[in-house]
């Protein structure tokens, strides 16, 4: 299908503001847990971000997107910093000219501590970028190397500093737990020394080890050990206590935020809201029309420039997919998925829909609903993977 033959879309009545995703998938270096699109890259090529370009140019032209206006802009990777600050701001300013847009759009940068400078987040937050999400990992350098990570904690402290001294209020910290030769002082130390830079988000992951990464294998062979389970889940238990002293909320499993600086782009996500991904194998879900891109970014670049859609595959969700989508997703926020909104957008309830799926959950004390949502419970919480399975 060439790009000037997209496919159209029809609106669903319950469809709030969408989102709109960039990916560039290059880093210095492939982290040994990484089952991200992504490829490790000295040089990141200028034609890419051509082609990404292109891809913004005729998407902003199509009738689904001319018809919405976009709430919240995302910038992620692989390691997007790996390009040029200006080199971003340029795509920020386009996609910010060519797309309709709120009034105070959520303008998110992904980053690797070690490809960053003052200079050029100074030139990112010139551009609109209100919001940097910094891939920490780890306040230990001996847990960064054992990650494969390229950066240090002296770096990662680095361009925290320098995120500040550009103008950046919002900044986030991805760091993760449950890794190899880490124990509960060593993770209780990282979450202490990023709250030292007071940063208004953490987002706190325990390490999943994915099939066909290197880790992968070397578990399998048995040459890296994790935590078991219950020092992780210490871990995670320590982590909402602590943080919660420290002021910020839990409001997703994962995530950690003060009180106004929640994830918006991710909100969407989780509220199973519509959102436009371009570049290799970005993802798009319009309207209930669901497709994604080719991943290998040669291949993506090529058939753009070459005026071809680089569709890998694609689906139309029906209704009662749809509608299990936005429960499970939904149920990843502390605060649950809200009913009114199920009931509008599909006409369906937890209750009616799952039976006595939902009935033996709710005995059990691992979901809770209210005359607003449906959530999970503490005890449901740490077994959110089995209960979700559940209603997939």
């Amino acid at each position: 299908m060439s790009m000037s033959e997209s496919p159209s879309f029809t609106p669903d009545s319950g469809e709030e503001s969408p989102g709109l995703y960039l990916h560039i998938p290059f880093c210095k270096r492939r982290c040994a847990y990484c089952s991200f699109n992504s490829h490790a890259c000295q040089s990141p090529p200028a034609a890419y971000l051509a082609a990404l370009a292109d891809q913004i140019r005729h998407w902003s032209g199509q009738e689904w997107c001319r018809e919405r206006t976009f709430s919240t802009l995302f910038i992620g990777g692989g390691t997007p910093t790996i390009y040029s600050g200006g080199e971003l701001a340029g795509l920020v300013g386009q996609c910010l000219g060519l797309f309709n847009f709120t009034e105070d759009p959520e303008i998110t940068v992904e980053a690797n501590p070690n490809t960053v400078t003052v200079q050029a987040l100074t030139a990112l937050r010139r551009a609109g970028v209100n919001r940097l999400s910094l891939g920490v990992q780890s306040f230990s350098d001996r847990l960064l190397a054992g990650l494969g990570r390229s950066h240090t904690t002296a770096e990662a402290c680095a361009a925290i500093g320098a995120a500040r001294r550009a103008g950046f209020a919002n900044i986030n910290l991805d760091l993760m737990y449950g890794l190899p030769g880490q124990d509960a002082a060593a993770w209780r130390e990282s979450l202490a020394r990023a709250l030292a830079h007071a940063p208004e988000h953490l987002a706190c992951y325990e390490l999943t080890i994915e099939e066909g990464t290197p880790f992968s294998r070397l578990v399998d062979t048995g040459e890296l050990t994790l935590p078991d389970e219950e020092e992780a889940l210490a871990m995670a238990e320590f982590t909402h206590d602590f943080l919660a002293q420290a002021g910020l909320e839990r409001y997703e499993i994962s995530n950690y935020a003060r009180p106004g600086r929640e994830c918006r782009h991710n909100l969407n996500y989780w509220r199973n809201g519509a959102y436009l991904g371009l570049g290799a194998g970005a993802v798009s879900c319009l309207s209930g029309f669901r497709f994604g891109t080719v991943k290998d970014p040669d291949q993506f670049t090529g058939l753009v420039r070459a005026g071809e859609l680089p569709l890998s595959e694609a689906e139309c969700l029906p209704l009662e997919a749809s509608f299990r989508e936005s429960v499970v997703m939904g149920l990843r926020m502390i605060q649950g998925v809200s009913l009114a909104r199920l009931q509008h957008r599909f006409g369906l309830t937890p209750q009616g829909y799952y039976g006595k799926i939902f009935e033996e959950l709710h005995r059990q004390g691992l979901v809770v609903v209210s005359e607003e949502s449906l959530r999970l419970t503490e005890a449901g919480l740490p077994v959110a993977n089995q209960v979700l399975a559940r209603l997939v």
